[in-house]
């Protein structure tokens, strides 16, 4: 590159001096912003930081391999004396130029300063593999004149500002270069620190509908359109069963082969109407059909169940479905193809779009299922009609790092539904949900209780308030 053949080297060059300076003078707003993306990105995780100034982002985040660039050889030298065992080089983002790939790249504060964003999140896809997630956070334009007058008067590191895009015209670009935005935040409502009113305004009030469209801070999580191809893949359909001897040999009939092979897996949770005998029975009429029994000795509960029967599975794709045939098994090849097809990395059935049968939902259990889905909609920031739905499928080897996230939220769920639907969306899975006809109960009586259930969820949405939102 030659020196200052683009004027932004110059301009940035200049200010590479203070920024530092500039980063400490806002460290309350700064130290907020590097606790989100930390929040967002995955110790060990492998990043590339586009703009990345002088490396206090992306040296917070901890990578295993982390990679810096930026326009301005001030910011690269600092940064390489700050931080060596980071890799930082000169490069112009709009001229990307890299054979490696990365698990995250960031793009903080920078889209504002590029002369054809679209054509920048082109050059991506060099960088990027089917799994990676792109994080954007970009000014808000009711701040313009505020950002303007605090560079006036010093306290605001200088930037050209050469548009200013609302978040949906970024989504759209991302869209035309072939991702997705598959999460919107929107964070920081007063970016000074003022004991107590600083943390109640913007952990607390900045979270608030239409409020929230105050905020500093547009964020973005988007991934590249997935493009999976025809190969095939196996499926283990894990199906936990507590007095449910009725519908066992049905649902086993029934459930279709899907894939390149069906694996079947039945818990069975301390029955006392004879299922344990039920299912070794209806093995041996079955003999043609991959299943495993499991039987829960000392462990109690659905959660442990589904928990036990995803580590026995052995699939590339792992299928929940309850074993009272509410959900019929002849809809899962619908889950099969939503997520080899890429719609979806996790799939979860909502039963409140089609009408139900008669008695199949009580009226109470309805109308606490509307109220869950605005309230969880709103907590994991992506749409959810249904948040008790048993029936998910999803990636085995999204389970394992799942199945990591829940030292992050802790064993508060006793479903086990909402720690797959947390940890999916703490590792910004791409969530989304298929219509299914929801059938009335055939044998048994169901195990909700509703007062016990809707006090659960209650603490189920406090836990992750704490731990998704109010951060």
């Amino acid at each position: 590159m030659k020196k200052n053949s683009n004027p932004a080297v110059s301009f940035y060059d200049k200010h590479s001096r203070r920024r530092d300076w500039f980063f400490h003078l806002n460290r309350y707003y700064n130290n907020d912003l590097i606790k989100y993306y930390r929040f967002l990105v995955p110790e060990g995780s492998s990043v590339l930081e586009v703009g990345c100034g002088t490396g206090h982002l992306l040296a917070s985040l901890k990578p295993k391999i982390g990679m810096g660039i930026d326009i301005s050889p001030g910011m690269i030298r600092s940064a390489k004396q700050k931080y060596p065992k980071l890799k930082f080089r000169l490069m112009d983002a709009q001229h990307l130029q890299m054979k490696d790939k990365f698990d995250y790249i960031i793009i903080s504060g920078l889209i504002g300063d590029l002369d054809d964003i679209e054509e920048f999140f082109r050059k991506l896809a060099k960088v990027t593999h089917q799994r990676s997630r792109i994080i954007i956070d970009n000014y808000n334009y009711f701040w313009h004149y505020i950002l303007r007058l605090a560079e006036i008067m010093h306290l605001k590191t200088p930037q050209i500002y050469k548009n200013w895009l609302p978040a949906s015209a970024i989504e759209n670009m991302l869209y035309l270069a072939d991702f997705e935005v598959i999460r919107r935040s929107k964070r920081m409502l007063f970016p000074l620190y003022i004991p107590m009113i600083s943390e109640i305004l913007n952990r607390f009030i900045a979270k608030l509908p239409w409020v929230k469209n105050l905020c500093l801070n547009n964020i973005l999580v988007a991934k590249p359109v997935s493009r999976l191809g025809g190969r095939k893949y196996s499926c283990s359909v894990i199906m936990p069963a507590r007095n449910e001897k009725g519908t066992i040999e049905d649902a086993i009939r029934r459930i279709p082969e899907m894939g390149s092979g069906t694996e079947i897996v039945m818990i069975e949770d301390h029955s006392t109407d004879k299922t344990r005998e039920e299912m070794h029975r209806v093995i041996k009429k079955f003999p043609k059909k991959n299943i495993e029994l499991l039987i829960q000795d000392k462990e109690k509960g659905k959660k442990l169940a589904v928990y036990r029967g995803c580590e026995a599975a052995k699939s590339d794709i792992l299928m929940i479905l309850d074993a009272d045939l509410s959900v019929i098994p002849e809809d899962l090849p619908r889950f099969y193809q939503a997520l080899v097809d890429g719609k979806g990395e996790m799939i979860s059935g909502s039963r409140l779009t089609y009408p139900m049968e008669n008695n199949s939902m009580r009226l109470l259990n309805l109308l606490g299922n509307y109220f869950f889905g605005v309230l969880f909609t709103w907590l994991l920031e992506h749409k959810v009609t249904d948040t008790l739905c048993g029936t998910k499928v999803f990636w085995r080897s999204d389970y394992q790092k799942i199945k990591k996230m829940r030292s992050y939220f802790g064993d508060f769920d006793p479903f086990g539904d909402f720690d797959l639907l947390f940890g999916a969306s703490k590792l910004h899975l791409k969530s989304i949900e298929i219509p299914i006809r929801y059938k009335a109960r055939v044998y048994g009586k169901t195990n909700i209780k509703r007062v016990r259930n809707a006090i659960v969820l209650l603490w189920v949405s406090w836990n992750a308030f704490w731990k998704m939102k109010a951060i």
